[in-house]
């Protein structure tokens, strides 16, 4: 992913003002959907260390293998609700497959702890 290019989120940001600096260490998601919003990006660019990281350790696979991931194209936000420490985030991701695209629905759960938002599993419909 190139900085100046948008960011593959879908928020009207380049990379650079989005979530690189998530990808970076230099900033920590504010809510749950930030933090989806910067696990798809990660996803996009193949960052398996920041997805780990960002997995919450209960549900963290023991390992994270991205090369058969799909060609993400886009990500739609349906609904995003925080209630204390815990949030949800209901998304589509868009994604070619051969000639066609489709998409994997998602109803993801997470937590706040120690002062960071973590993704903790997610119930794809």
């Amino acid at each position: 992913m190139k900085l100046s290019e948008p960011c593959p989120c879908g928020l009207d940001k380049t990379y650079q003002h989005c979530c690189y600096p998530y990808h970076n260490g230099e900033s920590l998601a504010s809510s749950p959907e930030a933090l989806m919003r910067s696990r798809y990006s990660a996803f996009v660019g193949r960052l398996a260390g920041y997805l780990e990281a960002t997995w919450h350790s209960s549900y963290r696979p023991a390992f994270l293998d991205l090369s058969d991931s799909p060609n993400w194209l886009k990500l739609q936000v349906i609904s995003s609700s925080v209630d204390q420490n815990k949030g949800q985030v209901h998304f589509r991701a868009f994604y070619r497959d051969g000639d066609d695209i489709a998409f994997m629905e998602e109803k993801s759960d997470f937590i706040f702890e120690d002062g960071k938002w973590y993704y903790l599993t997610g119930q794809t419909t």
